[in-house]
């Protein structure tokens, strides 16, 4: 450990770099002074070193001797004043933007804050030194062979079916995963984890936030922790409490890429770009605060001592500086080229796109997303919201990005509950190409999801008209009270057979609906087996068994989740449910086709008078697999369909419209009856009993 040497080392890239004889240090800073790197033998600080060059707003020097497994940390120098936007304090120790490892958690002692805690006042600075309380960066060996992953292939968005699920959760009570391994990435690796994705047919895990992150104190005094992750200090780092195997916790998450895409899986990250874990100006220094306040975060232009607060967690990431944009475009190449990540969900999108002034489709940061050749790519998926003014940006992402369509959600609950009506459903059974078809963009550019990990489960959709929070210690007034869900006549848990089977089928309702509609479909974890939260709808501080899955399925457990496979499949066998050219329902006069047609119970299509009618609560539509593709004048090859949906209450008579496309309509699929097999024939003219509040699939071609 003496015989470490320092010279001037290089000025990039960012972050520490192992040579193969020592580790380059490189950290950006516009307003600091002195820089000094720390390593240290687990909890103890060995050696400090100034890095000797400046270069271009980057401190930097290179180390003999130091090798991967080392811990370290910043101690950065500079101006402590927070009127002006600076909180440099060398006493506290720095975690390295750019690490690609944290060993350690945070202990929340106020020797992590700039201030001095107790007096709450920020003007004061704090001289106690935060080294024992903080996590510590570790120096890594970034060779992999990724030899598992010779059976990686790229999934076409028209193919895409996302599955929204959290690592732990979603193995911490899994049977067939080693005790050992259940709760990390080595476990969401194993074959057991695996053969349930893949035999459910979804192609893409999209993984709730794996970048390490820090559990808010006040979760941590209610004895609550920071489940969901959106508390991100280290946008390199997987977290190393997802591992089974701390020390290489960069190794294990590779080697569960790898596995997944030896499986065929994608894979795509939550990433949260838009704010860090550090607060407002009465938060802790760990990081961007102590290296560079000023220009790392948004600050209010003529009170620099606070903060932007356009994401409601005390903090916004700048956006608009050069500098901190490279930072998050090397993270995301990092994870897409070096951890080979298939994709992006960008929590509150709308603030990585806000300048000064408001959200903008051409910000500097989708400038550089939309030129970058590697996020070319792979997935794009903003959620396009956030509390900031003009937060709401659903379909105002440019073409290549993908978002997610709260509209959607909300319209296919509301219909199945009977408070929406045909008019309102069918732009978004279509793709909602009232929001999305400009500029050349596809059905794909909607993420269609009828649930997510924030609000109610499928199955508390169907049982709870509240929401029930009250295990989060805010006296049930946090999570939203607008869950557009019905609990079908009684709240919770009941044993009334009438209400139990009524919930079931609005649960194949919704998810037949979902899987049958044009766009990108996303399920959440679980609810392909009706997974509850007992009624809460904001779990993200529920480390236990509120939100990790329950494996031991009842047997109306086993029955949805044979459904939800059976959906999946049927999307997956007939294209037309997953055409990325908008249908339109206007006639292609080349073609003498109309890819969609709207259809009364009458058999008839659909009039003005029918659409505004309140009381009509059935409807079919027809698309025509014989529809163009692309704009070549070709005819298509898929089979035609017909959907037929009834949110009344009561048996409807649904005449079948005749049609060119085949002999007769074929059952696929009703949601009444999920068990019956399909190929039940059907006669044009003929009248299909459609149950009340279910949904019917018919084919006029071949049944598969």
């Amino acid at each position: 450990m003496s015989d470490f040497v320092i010279e001037e080392g290089l000025p990039y890239p960012l972050g520490a770099h192992w040579s193969g004889h020592g580790t380059n240090f490189a950290v950006f800073s516009a307003n600091a002074t002195k820089v000094e790197v720390c390593l240290f033998d687990g909890e103890r600080e060995t050696h400090r070193f100034e890095l000797p060059e400046y270069t271009d707003q980057v401190f930097h020097g290179f180390i003999n001797g130091v090798q991967p497994a080392t811990f370290y940390g910043y101690r950065v120098y500079g101006p402590y004043q927070p009127d002006g936007g600076h909180r440099f304090n060398p006493n506290k120790l720095l975690l390295d933007p750019y690490a690609c490892a944290h060993a350690g958690s945070l202990s929340w002692n106020p020797a992590v804050f700039g201030y001095k805690m107790e007096t709450g006042d920020d003007l004061t600075f704090d001289e106690r030194d935060s080294a024992p309380f903080m996590p510590k960066c570790v120096v890594v060996d970034p060779n992999f062979d990724w030899v598992q992953e010779a059976q990686r292939q790229d999934v076409h968005w028209d193919e895409t079916v996302v599955y929204e699920t959290h690592v732990k959760g979603f193995t911490r009570q899994h049977p067939g995963i080693p005790e050992n391994l259940r709760g990390t990435y080595a476990g969401f690796g194993t074959n057991a984890a695996i053969d349930h994705l893949k035999a459910l047919g979804i192609t893409s895990v999209e993984l709730l936030p794996v970048h390490s992150f820090i559990n808010d104190s006040n979760l941590l005094e209610k004895h609550l922790t920071n489940y969901w992750g959106y508390n991100t200090i280290g946008f390199f780092a997987p977290d190393p409490r997802y591992a089974a195997d701390v020390p290489n916790s960069l190794r294990e998450f590779k080697e569960m890429v790898s596995r997944l895409h030896g499986a065929g899986l994608e894979v795509i990250l939550d990433v949260v770009y838009n704010h860090t874990a550090e607060g407002n100006e009465r938060g802790p220094t760990l990081s961007f605060k102590g290296i560079d306040n000023a220009s790392y975060y948004r600050l209010l232009p003529d009170k620099r001592r606070y903060y932007v607060n356009d994401t409601g967690t005390g903090n916004t990431v700048n956006l608009s500086h050069p500098r901190v944009i490279q930072l998050v475009m090397d993270s995301l190449r990092y994870w897409a080229g070096h951890m080979h990540v298939d994709g992006f969900r960008f929590d509150l999108g709308t603030i990585l796109a806000r300048e000064v002034y408001g959200f903008d489709e051409q910000s500097g940061f989708l400038k550089a997303m939309n030129q970058d050749p590697l996020l070319a790519t792979v997935k794009l998926i903003a959620e396009p919201w956030d509390c900031g003014p003009g937060g709401y940006q659903v379909g105002g992402f440019p073409p290549g990005w993908a978002e997610w369509n709260d509209k959607y959600r909300n319209t296919v609950r509301d219909f199945w509950r009977g408070e929406a009506g045909p008019g309102a459903l069918a732009p978004r059974l279509l793709g909602s190409h009232d929001v999305f078809n400009r500029e050349g963009r596809r059905t794909w550019a909607s993420v269609n999801f009828i649930t997510a990990h924030d609000g109610f489960t499928l199955n508390d959709w169907a049982s709870y008209n509240n929401k029930h929070n009250e295990a989060n210690g805010e006296h049930n007034n946090d999570g939203s009270s607008d869950n557009h869900s019905w609990n079908c006549g009684a709240e919770g848990p009941t044993d009334n057979p009438e209400i139990r089977t009524l919930r079931e089928r609005q649960k194949r309702n919704m998810l037949a609906t979902l899987l049958a509609s044009q766009g990108t479909p996303m399920l959440l974890g679980g609810d392909e087996f009706g997974r509850t939260q007992r009624g809460n709808n904001n779990a993200y501080c529920q480390d236990n068994d509120i939100s990790w899955f329950d494996w031991n399925f009842s047997d109306d457990a086993n029955k949805l989740l044979a459904f939800t496979k059976r959906m999946i499949k049927l999307r997956r066998d007939y294209p037309i449910l997953r055409r990325s050219r908008f249908l339109s329902g206007d006639r292609d006069s080349q073609l003498e086709i109309r890819d969609v047609a709207w259809i009364n119970s009458s058999g008839v299509e659909m009039t003005q008078a029918d659409w505004t009618t309140g009381w009509i609560k059935c409807f079919g539509v027809v698309l025509d697999g014989r529809a163009r593709k692309t704009a070549i004048a070709r005819k298509g090859e898929d089979d035609t369909v017909l959907v037929i949906l009834n949110s009344y209450e009561g048996e409807v008579d649904f005449k079948l419209p005749p049609t060119s496309a085949g002999p007769q309509w074929s059952l696929l699929v009703d949601t009444n009856a999920p068990e019956q097999p399909a190929g039940g024939p059907f006669g044009f003219d003929s009248i299909c009993k459609v149950a009340g509040r279910s949904f019917v699939l018919l084919t006029a071609g071949e049944v598969k």
